[in-house]
């Protein structure tokens, strides 16, 4: 059994490459149930998650993540996502590789919003914001350059400091760079926002967005978490990856439907029926469309298959 590391994963998940690898995995044969999700208490009392996400391809492979969220980590400055990816052959369960599920999380999460932007966001869109300032929040910057080219980049997060030790370490030629003090202001600038925060109450307030923007919501992945708030759902025209993992998962969504600012049908598109053309959800420039991604295991056994084709 072959083991990649951090670096082996990084090297061989080219952006570029892993949106392309992802838009044909989201319209192949692969099986990949819903995930299991418990909650742990720490030893500090805050709830931690331990995430198991499986996935098969018949005749080719299986694989599973185990995923563990701590988010206290952050007030120490160390990572609240660790996660391993363990591949098998399908024919006779025998183990081919241990990857490092971490660095493989963090660049399809952010190759996935890349690749519903590539459909969901005006072709001028010249001003990408980031919201958060965790380890995938780079990698959104990046994975979004790669499907739009935008000209300026904005920055927000609660910690100035990081926020701007973040932009000093992107390695982006030919882009503004800015770490922004005000949220509302920086939303009144921006045509995309990404976010990739922990939050439990929503930072972004449909008063605050403006015509033509697209939302990229992932850092939100239980009932109880939620980066926008339902008047920001309401006003959108909503794509999610899987349909099954946003109605569970999603917190922005569960409160809308729950309040009864949206109903099911409100929720357009997953991610394949937009690849295969199946729904077209931006008609106008001035539709504000949203996208909600919680993950899902197929994307994981894409680039993990990908690592594997790459070392060989």
């Amino acid at each position: 059994m072959k083991v990649y590391d951090k670096k082996n994963v990084a090297s061989s998940l080219q952006y570029e490459i892993l949106i392309e690898v992802l838009r044909k995995a989201f319209t192949s044969k692969i099986s990949a149930p819903e995930r299991v999700q418990h909650t742990i208490e720490d030893k500090n009392g805050s709830d931690a998650t331990l995430l198991m996400m499986p996935a098969w391809k018949i005749g080719k492979h299986i694989g599973i993540k185990i995923v563990s969220v701590f988010p206290e980590n952050t007030i120490q400055n160390m990572s609240a996502v660790h996660a391993n990816y363990f591949l098998m052959d399908a024919n006779d369960g025998s183990p081919i590789a241990v990857m490092d599920g971490t660095e493989l999380t963090l660049r399809r999460t952010a190759c996935a919003s890349a690749l519903a932007a590539d459909y969901l966001v005006n072709k001028n869109a010249d001003t990408l914001l980031i919201i958060g300032t965790g380890n995938l929040a780079p990698h959104l910057i990046k994975a979004h350059c790669e499907v739009r080219d935008y000209s300026k980049i904005l920055i927000w997060g609660r910690n100035k400091v990081k926020a701007e030790k973040m932009a000093r370490s992107l390695d982006i030629m030919d882009k503004e760079i800015m770490v922004m003090n005000d949220l509302k202001e920086a939303l009144n600038i921006a045509d995309v926002i990404s976010c990739a925060t922990l939050s439990k109450r929503p930072l972004i307030v449909g008063d605050w967005i403006k015509p033509g923007q697209h939302f990229d919501l992932v850092g939100a992945f239980t009932p109880e978490m939620a980066e926008v708030d339902s008047q920001t759902i309401a006003m959108s025209k909503v794509v999610v990856d899987t349909y099954e993992g946003a109605l569970s998962e999603s917190g922005e969504l569960i409160t809308a439907l729950k309040e009864g600012h949206i109903k099911k049908k409100h929720i357009l598109s997953d991610l394949r029926e937009l690849i295969l053309g199946e729904k077209n959800i931006r008609n106008h420039s001035n539709d504000i469309t949203l996208f909600k991604s919680v993950g899902t295991a197929l994307e994981d056994l894409a680039a993990a298959e990908l690592v594997i084709k790459k070392n060989k």
